[in-house]
């Protein structure tokens, strides 16, 4: 177990959402033609809008593993998880439905949700290969002290599949990347996301 990285404090979480709260401020924002951040270009909007009908979909189809949910039920101490996400980003959208249901098996655990943009410190300690990709999920102790495991951005198939595309854009425009990518995220059904997952929170258990 290491220390945080950056302070995480009760009065930054308590500014963050629960799951189901930052579904319904993604709605408000779809409504008000908004979305979080500086950017509030029209492509932006759109990827807001995609996100909202991608975490509607997946509260009502995802579903966890027995295997996943018999470790969950394993947890023995209280656990924070903090998300640092925004409401266009996509990858968020894919993942953050199965965290919460995850989070809903136990009593031990607690989502909490907040916004990269309002916090770049944090999200600098936390980056991706130099990048703030975003999902990224910080598991902590209850007393806000320790690391558990970090998770994120998106499933390792995706994160290596995305650095071959950057490294090789002939042919293929970021647009199609993305389509592809969340075509895979369907077929998938969270099983990549569940098998990356299952050992860290496996690592958190007090013998």
């Amino acid at each position: 177990m290491k220390s945080l990285r950056y302070p995480i404090t009760s009065k930054l979480l308590d500014g963050g959402y629960f799951y189901p709260e930052f579904v319904e401020f993604t709605k408000r924002l779809v409504q008000e033609n908004r979305t979080t951040g500086d950017n509030q270009s029209e492509e932006y909007l759109a990827y807001t809008s995609m996100s909202l009908q991608r975490m509607l979909k997946w509260n009502k189809t995802s579903k966890v593993s027995e295997a996943l949910e018999l470790l969950i039920q394993q947890v023995n101490r209280p656990q924070v998880w903090l998300v640092i996400t925004e409401t266009w980003c996509g990858d968020g959208a894919q993942s953050i439905p199965h965290l919460a249901k995850l989070v809903d098996l136990h009593p031990n655990i607690t989502l909490k949700i907040i916004l990269r943009d309002e916090h770049p410190d944090l999200m600098d300690a936390y980056l991706t290969q130099g990048s703030r990709s975003i999902p990224k999920l910080v598991a902590m102790t209850a007393d806000l002290q320790n690391e558990l495991f970090t998770w994120g951005p998106k499933p390792k198939h995706l994160i290596e599949w995305h650095r071959a595309f950057k490294q090789n854009k002939e042919g293929y425009s970021y647009s199609e990347f993305l389509k592809e990518a969340h075509l895979w995220y369907a077929k998938n059904k969270q099983k990549d996301l569940e098998s990356e997952i299952y050992p860290l929170i496996s690592s958190t258990l007090i013998p």
